[in-house]
């Protein structure tokens, strides 16, 4: 089996559109939730707060491609072409300017590279737009060539894919909440697996009011809130009444660990264990026993223990219900003292890019060895209690952490990532001193 590191992270997000500017916010205690004027003018609606991205600039990606995407593949493409300047990945023409870098330079036509990003559904915007058209014209008169582009469950994969002029292998989970820690996963086992050397790996979704609203009908949109956005989402606090949902998007570069250290890539850090399976239970209903086989079959993938993990980035939504059952999951592992916090406090519920950007603000926290806190928690949930909660800044060396995503329908996503070590690095197989085949890696 192949070793698997990240050589490259892209994100943008409601607290910044630049890794560097993501952890100052982090750091600094930043929001990025804001109050959406607009949709308080949508009748029965009774949120309007929520975590948009500003300040992007979609014109670095030429027009040509530009024109099949909509919002969630602008963003996610940008998040792309970063992190693959980040990986030393821009093949830019000679004598042009590298930074920044933009699609019109850039092309990786290697059978040997592929993608796995997902979103949850296609472009809301775009949906909104085709029916208003159906609907006031009853046909197909204003249809845009390009829409099916936009609204496709794929759109995001094959935008980035089409842009990059990647051959390999495309993969699209569109599992909402999980769906970038499972592309995380795939890409990592196809990786493993020896299928391909490098996979632009992520997620990303835009904002529609018609997300804030399916959660709102089922009673889990934070709204006691609208006039400090803020003060929400709260995960793991007693005050909690909800998620606060967000768009986004953010990529991963992972590559075979030999053909990075050829070319001499900087490495950010090594997926060593990646699991997901299915609560088989209840469509909306979070299952403690589902999400806690899932860190558990993660943590055998990585062939660990839970003793060995330094810190575990949680879920947690803000949900009364989903908050709670992750606690009891985490509790189930059976060491209490592993720091837990939750980073959508910061930036709400992302969606199909939270897993991304939870994984990027995992290797952030590994590379400076601090700890980001969980935004919001004031008083700890009974409820949430019996887990070793962050609610401040902790300085400590990360070797190993956790991240997980759960989402409808019972989909559990986990990944484990461990710190570099470039020097008399020992492969996993051969732990034990005392072993006769243990041996080290060149």
């Amino acid at each position: 089996m192949k070793r698997v590191v990240v050589t490259g992270m892209g994100i943008i997000s409601p607290i910044g559109n630049q890794v560097e500017e993501v952890w100052n916010s982090l750091v600094k205690n930043q929001s990025g939730i804001r109050h959406i004027p607009s949709w308080e003018k949508i009748k029965d609606l009774k949120v309007s707060i929520a975590g948009c991205c500003q300040g992007y600039d979609p014109k670095r990606i030429k027009r040509q491609d530009r024109r099949t995407m909509g919002p969630m593949a602008v963003m996610a493409t940008l998040s792309a072409l970063d992190a693959l300047a980040q990986a030393g990945l821009d093949l830019h023409q000679p004598g042009s300017d590298p930074s920044p870098l933009n699609s019109s330079r850039l092309k990786i036509p290697s059978k040997q590279t592929g993608v796995a990003m997902g979103s949850t559904t296609g472009s809301g915007q775009t949906l909104e737009t085709m029916f208003n058209d159906f609907k006031e014209t009853g046909g197909i008169g204003r249809l845009e060539g390009t829409a099916f582009m936009k609204i496709m469950n794929h759109s995001v994969a094959a935008n980035v894919a089409a842009t990059l002029g990647t051959r390999g292998r495309v993969i699209s989970p569109c599992c909402a909440c999980a769906t970038s820690t499972q592309a995380i996963g795939e890409g990592y086992e196809i990786i493993k697996n020896g299928h391909q050397k490098i996979m632009i790996c992520g997620g990303a979704d835009d904002l529609h009011p018609s997300t804030a609203g399916v959660f709102d009908v089922l009673n889990a949109a934070s709204r006691k809130f609208g006039q400090t956005p803020c003060a929400t989402p709260r995960p793991f606090d007693a005050n909690r009444d909800g998620l606060v949902v967000s768009e986004g998007a953010g990529t991963l570069i992972l590559e075979e660990f030999n053909h990075a250290r050829t070319r001499g890539a900087k490495i950010l850090g090594e997926i060593i264990g990646y699991n997901t399976c299915c609560d088989g239970a209840h469509m909306t209903t979070p299952q403690a026993q589902g999400m806690a086989q899932c860190m558990e079959g993660a943590l055998e993938s990585a062939g660990c223990k839970i003793q060995d993990i330094d810190y575990i980035n949680a879920h947690a939504t803000g949900t009364r219900l989903g908050d709670a059952a992750e606690a009891c999951a985490i509790a189930m592992l059976g060491n209490h003292k592993i720091p837990v916090s939750a980073t959508k406090g910061y930036t709400g519920h992302t969606l199909a890019a939270s897993g991304v950007m939870e994984a990027i603000f995992c290797l952030e926290m590994m590379a400076r060895s601090r700890i980001i806190p969980t935004r919001n928690l004031e008083t700890i949930d009974p409820d949430c209690a019996g887990i070793c909660h962050v609610q401040k800044i902790i300085e400590k060396t990360l070797d190993t952490v956790m991240t997980s995503n759960f989402a409808f329908g019972g989909i559990n996503a986990t990944l484990i990532f461990k710190k570099y070590q470039n020097k008399n690095y020992q492969d996993r197989k051969y732990q034990d001193k005392n072993d006769p085949n243990r041996k080290e890696l060149p």
